[in-house]
């Protein structure tokens, strides 16, 4: 009676307290089933006690949250019966887990459950309470303390002799004894949520744990830490000890092992982070690249990225890296305002960037590791980004051996080169490529100018040509215009073609002169060019003296006889037009009916020769 009106008192003066809004029933006889509550607190705000809901749950299980009218809303522990409840009420008053006025509460009291989200835990019987520690004893006594040390076993008082073979043989060092559940709570309050996030990852990884990772440690959570505990052979109790998570921790580590994970701070790049310096170590600056390489089997490299930019610097760099041939072509990508993530995978190897640009400066890394051991590599890449840190300085562009610089060098790098590279020619205004053959052949992609992608959309063997379709519409400067008339015997022509396999950014021009209008046997179809030519010549387009388009030039014949250097043949306008017919394109004729400067001659074929590249 006296706590009804203490209630009604705090309800009329508008109090606040844990028993607020709450009106509790006179003691009675209760069945051992009967289902009862431990109230922790109540609050005048919905939004308060769900947060202190989750508080809550995060260190303590059976968390509930119901309405309790007047507008007051209370947390309670439970359903259990009231043996349990008043074991979990004792027990978690002593360890301060809960406070000191909490109380035991019944179903009645309590009205829509609002905490979990979800949930209604009312009416459904009692639930079986968390395993909680009985106090401890209290330590020994002054005086039995006193009486213990009176013993004569005790007080004996050892001899010289006794003494230097102590001091020679110390005892071992005790195993460290593990927690009581109540000890496991208590350590387990102090974790942060990122460390309490970390133990489900961990869980997660062991195959314990499949909900939200969100650091509230709840029944699922529980539950997971219980049967790691029995396949671990502890104590099953729900609560990992200060040692169990240790070794769990180790287990989750031991992928790990012998990488030799350290923090490296590396004051030149500007970034300190944890690198696996058991397999890689430091070996040179080549801006924007802090190169560590690898020092014994592994065939793993670190890149640190630092440089001072802004977005266009950023792509730019995101463009450059997948030229190179640490980035394999396969692999999720995605370049964002500020960021990009690179991940390039093939039989051999596994490399993935991440860079961010963040106040003037490009931060990142590169971790290249041998494909086929993408456990050990994730966890090692995750480890990576999270203790990555940012600090001031930036590489300077001046830093590094300017005397290891080469055209297929990219700061120390090799550039991804194609298997083959040929030549080719615009035969439409859509960007419709001819080219040879040769070109074409179990080329995995195929790209024209090293920039866009394309697809074969005819390939006759018998005349040596392939004509592809780039996967984007192109606007050539200039596209091929056939002569319709016959050639002269002995004019002078020209063919464009990248000779050196794109190391040049434009097409070489080779002059020489037209020999024969057959094949060496009397072939239709091709002519008989007297002139020099590279291999990356082939497919490339043949001129006339107008500066018309008058065939292509096919690669040197292979074979056991070799023919004169300046013997090369290119198929004429009647095979190529049956092959462009075949991929439903008409030839263009040639208007010009007198001769053509050579400069005239070149400035078409820049407009017109491509570079052809087949990748593996």
């Amino acid at each position: 009676m006296m706590r009804k009106m203490v209630v009604a008192a705090m309800l009329a003066t508008g109090m606040s307290g844990l028993t607020a809004g709450v009106v509790a029933t006179p003691a009675a006889a209760q069945s051992a089933q009967e289902v009862v509550w431990v109230q922790i607190e109540a609050h005048p705000s919905l939004a308060t006690a769900t947060a202190r809901a989750r508080d809550y749950a995060g260190s303590i299980d059976d968390v509930n949250g119901f309405a309790l009218g007047g507008g007051w809303y209370g947390i309670a522990l439970g359903p259990y019966a009231r043996d349990d409840a008043e074991q979990v009420l004792r027990v978690y008053r002593a360890d301060g887990l809960i406070p000191r006025d909490a109380y035991i509460a019944e179903t009645s009291d309590y009205r829509q459950q609002f905490w979990p989200l979800g949930a209604n835990v009312l009416n459904q019987g009692v639930i079986d309470a968390p395993e909680v520690a009985a106090e401890e004893p209290a330590a020994p006594t002054d005086t039995q303390v006193a009486t213990t040390e009176a013993t004569p076993e005790v007080a004996t008082e050892a001899t010289p002799e006794a003494t230097t073979e102590a001091e020679a043989a110390p005892l071992p060092e005790p195993e460290p004894a593990d927690e009581t559940p109540t000890e496991a709570r208590r350590s387990e309050q102090l974790l942060t949520r990122d460390e309490r996030m970390d133990l489900q990852v961990m869980l997660k990884w062991a195959g314990f744990y499949d909900a939200a990772i969100d650091g509230a440690f709840g029944r699922g959570t529980r539950n997971s830490m219980a049967a790691w505990q029995e396949a671990n052979a502890f104590d099953v109790t729900g609560i990992l000890t200060t040692l169990q998570r240790e070794t769990l921790k180790n287990q989750y580590n031991a992928v790990l092992d012998g990488l030799g994970l350290e923090r490296v701070l590396d004051a030149q790049a500007g970034i300190e982070m944890m690198i696996p310096t058991g397999v890689v170590a430091f070996d040179r600056y080549e801006p924007p690249f802090a190169h560590y390489d690898a020092t014994g089997d592994i065939p793993a490299k670190v890149l640190l990225i630092s440089q001072r930019g802004d977005q266009d610097t950023l792509y730019g760099l995101y463009d450059i890296m997948q030229t190179l041939e640490i980035v394999p072509l396969e692999g999720p990508r995605e370049r964002r305002n500020n960021d990009f993530v690179l991940i390039g995978e093939n039989g051999t190897m596994v490399s993935e960037t991440r860079a961010t640009l963040q106040d003037g400066k490009i931060k990142g890394f590169t971790l290249i590791w041998p494909a086929g051991d993408e456990e050990r590599r994730r966890r090692l890449i995750g480890e990576m980004d999270k203790s990555f840190i940012r600090l001031e300085a930036a590489l300077d562009p001046a830093a590094g051996d300017a005397s290891e610089q080469a055209v297929d060098l990219v700061a120390g790098l090799d550039v991804r080169k194609p298997r083959i590279a040929r030549s080719g020619f615009y035969v439409d205004s859509a960007g419709l490529v001819m080219t040879t053959s040769e070109a074409v052949q179990s080329c995995t992609r195929l790209t024209i100018d090293d920039e866009y992608d394309a697809d074969v959309v005819a390939d006759d063997a018998a005349t040596g040509i392939a004509v592809l379709r780039p996967q984007e519409p192109l606007a050539p400067l200039s596209i091929a215009r056939f002569s319709t008339g016959a050639p002269r015997l002995q004019s002078e022509v020209a063919v464009a073609g990248y000779s050196y396999d794109g190391v040049l950014s434009a097409p070489s021009m080779t002059f020489g002169k037209l020999a024969d209008v057959r094949g060496l046997q009397g072939e239709t179809g091709v002519y008989r060019l007297a002139m020099t030519t590279l291999p990356g010549d082939a497919g490339g387009p043949v001129f006339d003296a107008m500066g018309s388009v008058m065939g292509m030039l096919l690669p040197k014949p292979g074979g056991s006889r070799a023919l004169p250097d300046e013997v090369v043949f290119a198929a004429d306008t009647t095979v190529i037009r049956q092959v462009l017919a075949s991929a439903g394109v008409s030839i263009k004729a040639a208007a010009e009916t007198s001769p053509s400067e050579p400069e005239d001659i070149t400035q078409t074929a820049v407009g017109m020769t491509v570079l052809v590249s087949c990748w593996d």
